[in-house]
C-alpha cells in the first residue's frame, strides 16, 4: 500500500470514474484498475461498487477515503518539511472572469500572506485559450469552469462542483412558480454569457431539446452587467451561484426553481504535467487544492 496506489484511490473516489482517473494522472485505464484490485486485496474489503459504468464509494471504501486522504496529507507535509527550498519566484496563472472575481481574491490574499516572496502573475485572456496557454508554457497553472473533463496532455484537477441557478428579478413572471421548465421561457428574453461559456452551451441545448425558443437573446462578456440587467427586468440568465450571492441574499435576484436537468460545471486546475513545476508552483497549487477543494 504505497502512496501512488492511495493518491489513484482518492483521485477515483472524487472523480468516480476509472477513465477519468487515468487521464487525470496519466496512466492507462487498465494501471489504475489493477491498482484498485490489488489494494482490495491488500485491504480485505471493496473500495467501488460497479453498476454498469458508474462507480460508488462502498461504506468501507468511504471510511477508508478519509484515512488515504490523511496519510497522503501527511506524506506531503513530510516531504515538504524535509525541502530546504524556500519558494520564491513568479507564479503565472490564467482563470475566467468568474471565477477569478468572485472565487479567487481571499484565496490570492492567504497565498501573498504565506509566501510573500512570490510574485503571482495573472494573465488575462479568453477561456478557449487557457489549455493552450499552459500546454504551450506561457502560464504555469489555469483555472477552468467547465463540465467535468479530463485531457490526454493535461494535468486535471477538479477542485469544486459550482451551482448553476437560473436567476430572475424578484417581480418577475416565474419567481413565484413551482417550477419552471424549458417551455416557461418561450419567448422570454435570455441574457447570457458569449459564446463558449459551458454553463450556456448547456443550457442553450436543453432549450433547443425542449423546442422551447425563448425571445431576444442578449449576449455579455461581463457578469456584473449581466446581473444588473437581470435586476432591472431585461429577461432571466443562468449564471453560476458564486457570482449571484450577495444579490439573492439582498433579495436583488432570485433563483427560479428550474426543473430542468441539472446543468454541471466545476472549478478544475490544469497545469502541464511534463514540465518540472518550481516550488513557488508546488506551493500554489497546494494551496488552491487546500482552499478550493470540496
Amino acid at each position: 500500500m504505497d502512496t501512488r496506489t492511495l493518491s489513484t484511490f482518492v483521485t477515483a473516489a472524487r472523480s468516480m470514474s476509472f477513465t477519468r482517473t487515468a487521464a487525470t494522472l496519466g496512466y492507462a485505464q487498465s494501471s489504475v484498475t489493477a491498482q484498485m484490485k490489488g489494494l482490495e486485496e491488500t485491504l480485505g474489503f471493496p473500495l467501488f461498487n460497479r453498476v454498469g459504468n458508474h462507480l460508488q464509494l462502498t461504506d468501507p471504501g468511504q471510511r477508508f477515503l478519509g484515512y488515504a486522504e490523511r496519510i497522503l496529507a501527511l506524506a506531503e507535509e513530510a516531504r515538504t518539511a524535509s525541502q530546504d527550498e524556500v519558494p520564491g519566484g513568479t507564479v503565472r496563472f490564467t482563470a475566467p472572469e468568474t471565477v477569478c472575481t468572485y472565487l479567487l481574491p481571499p484565496v490570492l490574499m492567504a497565498f501573498q500572506a504565506q509566501f510573500p516572496q512570490v510574485r503571482l502573475q495573472f494573465l488575462p485572456g479568453f477561456a478557449r485559450d487557457f489549455k493552450r496557454q499552459v500546454l504551450e508554457g506561457s502560464a504555469d497553472l489555469a483555472f477552468i469552469l467547465e463540465e467535468p473533463f479530463g485531457s490526454k496532455t493535461l494535468a486535471v484537477e477538479k477542485l469544486r462542483d459550482e451551482q448553476i441557478l437560473i436567476v430572475a428579478a424578484p417581480g418577475h413572471r416565474l419567481s413565484g412558480a413551482r417550477a419552471v421548465t424549458a417551455q416557461d421561457l418561450v419567448g422570454e428574453p435570455v441574457l447570457l454569457k458569449a459564446l463558449g461559456c459551458s454553463y450556456r452551451n448547456q443550457f442553450e441545448r436543453q432549450l433547443i431539446a425542449a423546442g422551447a425558443h425563448p425571445g431576444e437573446n442578449l449576449e455579455f462578456q461581463n457578469v456584473e452587467t449581466i446581473k444588473r440587467c437581470v435586476e432591472v427586468g431585461l429577461g432571466i440568465a443562468p449564471l453560476p451561484r458564486m457570482a449571484v450571492t450577495e444579490e439573492l441574499e439582498a433579495g436583488r435576484l432570485v433563483a427560479l426553481r428550474w426543473a430542468g436537468p441539472k446543468i454541471r460545471v466545476a472549478t478544475h486546475l490544469v497545469w502541464n504535467p511534463q514540465r518540472h513545476l518550481g516550488a513557488a508552483e508546488e506551493a500554489f497549487l497546494r494551496h488552491a487544492r487546500a482552499s478550493l477543494q470540496s
